[in-house]
């Protein structure tokens, strides 16, 4: 049966996801990762616009590095043992991305500090500081470290990562295998600028897809947390991930993936301020287009051959926001507020950066008849 092999697509599809459905995400496999706090900090900071027009022609690697290394620092996770000692459990990177008030704040990646009872910084100048968790994403990966900033120097600016070309010169900063070997750099390109991994919360909650940047540039444990910059000098990325072998068991070279900036200065600006992040789902589970196949299209589907691009509604959460809309099982959503919509990625990033109670357009094929409706954004994303 037809509605059978659209069922068969959900389960071996190389992408599926989930945007507040509660289903789970069929994604790539061997992504291996790497390796309160309610602080009212209402300063923000902001990307600065950058592109490969704006980078200064004798722009090196090294005049990229030195704008950059004294910003960057390793990230220390302690445990406590049953005697009561800490004990070093692993270690990571981070970014000094501002100073404000006497204190310094460190982006990193929320699997750095996971489980940590505490938390020390190595400065660039070798110097050990002690960390507080100002706030933590588990979707995003990301983190965010308060230190005494007396010995702070400098810190990191943020470029625009939607302006960034693919094939454009990155360095990549951090600590691989420890502090040890801080302050290393690798360079490489980017190799795209949008791929989509999973996302798991501490709990198990599967979040669906998350959005990141894939680059060649060397990636090894430890280098979880640091910068990706371009050659001005300013971080696109934060490095959390790379892909060590396919799902097959076939070795990876060359396949690194950070978080972009963008996503990060909405990120860090929601932790200083409140601690965590609370995102809107619209309640449904769904699949990309480009996994159902050109028959399923047609004949389940019945969408015209048009459109080449969207996301499927597999199903929806009774009375969410989506239900109560009216969008039904095999809609194709193909536009968010006017922009258009080819993959879970696309629908995602447009659709987190609203919040609980914003309403949202959505634009979607019935068969093979257009519409738009306003979604009301009533529903939390479990955490």
């Amino acid at each position: 049966m037809v509605q059978s092999a659209l069922t068969k697509t959900l389960l071996t599809g190389v992408i599926a996801g989930v945007v507040g459905g509660g289903a789970i995400l069929y994604g790539q496999q061997g992504v291996q990762l790497l390796q309160n706090q309610n602080q009212n900090q209402n300063q923000k900071v902001s990307t600065t616009a950058t592109s490969t027009k704006t980078i200064a022609k004798n722009a090196t690697a090294t005049s990229a590095y030195n704008k950059v290394s004294d910003a960057v620092v390793s990230v220390l996770n302690f445990t406590k043992s049953s005697q009561g000692s800490y004990q070093e459990s692993s270690e990571g990177s981070g970014v000094i991305y501002k100073k404000t008030d006497g204190s310094a704040f460190i982006v990193t990646n929320n699997h750095v500090i996971t489980g940590a009872a505490k938390i020390q910084v190595m400065l660039h100048s070798g110097k050990k500081v002690t960390a507080t968790l100002v706030g933590k994403d588990a979707m995003t990966d990301l983190a965010v470290l308060k230190i005494d900033g007396t010995d702070v120097t400098t810190t990191a600016q943020f470029g625009d990562s939607s302006k960034i070309t693919v094939g454009e010169n990155v360095l990549a900063i951090g600590s691989p295998l420890g502090s040890e070997y801080a302050s290393s750099v690798t360079q490489g390109i980017i190799s795209a600028k949008k791929r989509l991994v999973e996302a798991t919360s501490e709990n198990g909650q599967n979040y669906g897809g998350s959005t990141v940047i894939q680059t060649d540039a060397a990636i090894n444990p430890g280098n979880s947390g640091g910068p990706l910059i371009n050659f001005a000098g300013q971080v696109i990325g934060i490095n959390s991930m790379k892909l060590s072998t396919s799902s097959s068991g076939t070795s990876v070279e060359g396949m690194g993936f950070a978080i972009p900036s963008d996503q990060v200065v909405d990120i860090v600006n929601k932790l200083v301020k409140d601690g965590k992040v609370t995102r809107p789902a619209i309640g449904i589970s769904l699949i990309n287009l480009s996994e159902v196949t050109a028959s399923e299209q047609k004949s389940t589907l019945k969408i015209p051959d048009s459109v080449t691009g969207g996301v499927v509604v597999m199903s929806l959460t009774n009375n969410g926001p989506a239900d109560k809309a009216g969008l039904k099982k095999y809609d194709v959503i193909v536009g968010i507020n006017g922009k258009k919509v080819s993959s879970q990625a696309d629908l995602q990033e447009e659709l987190y950066k609203h919040s609980l109670g914003n309403t949202i357009t959505l634009t979607y094929y019935h068969q093979d008849t257009k519409q738009t409706v306003k979604v009301k954004l009533t529903q939390k994303l479990a955490s």
